[in-house]
């Protein structure tokens, strides 16, 4: 009975525990965002060059890699899609299931991940550097809050980032996917456009936006938090760039499941099942 007690009191305080660093991070999004419209000390100008900035690296400079892997999500899900529906009569319904796949869930997913891996990992370690040199420090005794110069740029260039790259995934997974899939079968582009245009509908739009705007936020809401989170010592910086990129990892896959859980929900009720 003891041994049963310690486990629901581990579990106990696990789930108190991720609750308060939920809080917290909440905390630093409204921080940022206040001291952002309230503090005018690094101006406007410096703020959008921050953005800019946060824009090429995790936007820009990722294209390579979101090619290569929306060609190759994107080839081997046609083309198992479309042998599969063939077999069994519905090669009409090729559409439905591409946007089941990769529209809600493929292309929110991995731009999410490639985007941790690359983007996160590396605001976590530049602001944990940043505080173990004490820049943040320096920042401050020149009245500049580091919530609206650090934070709050990474924040919303991150999102633009990631809302963009998701959808140059789904653009490229689609069509250059499709291109592929031409050289091994036999598909006609009018039928397959067609049968995307009819599949795609307005949930999908509100869905893709959803997903990938709180993914955004979530990568460097978590990132800055972790990075900020070092005191004084720079061998703290790999734990907490490992810490961002699993606790990032979490709460985007949970995320994403929430709302894909809630939108099947929606649609059985909507059919009557429910």
């Amino acid at each position: 009975m003891g041994f049963i007690f310690a486990q629901i009191d581990g579990v106990g305080r696990s789930i108190v525990k991720n609750i308060e660093y939920t809080l917290h991070v909440l905390m630093m999004v409204y921080l940022s965002l206040r001291a952002t419209i309230l503090d005018h000390a690094q101006g406007l100008r410096t703020i959008f060059g921050v953005i800019s900035a946060q824009i090429y690296f995790t936007g820009f400079q990722a294209i390579p890699l979101i090619t290569v892997l929306a060609l190759g999500a994107g080839g081997i899900t046609i083309l198992q899609s479309s042998s599969q529906l063939s077999l069994l009569g519905g090669s009409s319904m090729i559409g439905n299931l591409l946007v089941a796949i990769v529209v809600r869930e493929l292309g929110p997913l991995m731009t999410a991940l490639v985007v941790i891996a690359r983007s996160g990992t590396a605001v976590a370690s530049e602001v944990g550097n940043m505080r173990a040199n004490r820049e943040i420090e320096a920042l401050e005794s020149l009245g500049i809050n580091p919530l609206s110069y650090i934070v709050f740029p990474r924040i919303v260039g991150g999102v633009i980032s990631v809302v963009c790259l998701a959808f140059y995934f789904i653009t490229i997974a689609l069509v250059g996917g499709f291109l592929i899939t031409r050289l091994i079968q036999d598909m006609s582009f009018n039928f397959y456009m067609n049968s995307l245009t009819n599949a795609i509908a307005f949930e999908d739009i509100w869905i893709f936006l959803l997903k990938n705007t709180f993914s955004g936020m979530i990568i460097f809401v978590v990132s800055c938090y972790q990075g900020l989170s070092v005191k004084r010592s720079h061998t703290e910086v790999p734990i907490v760039t490992t810490q961002a990129v699993v606790n990032s990892i979490i709460y985007v896959v949970v995320f994403n499941l929430t709302v894909t859980s809630l939108f099947y929900l929606n649609q059985l009720m909507k059919l009557g099942v429910l």
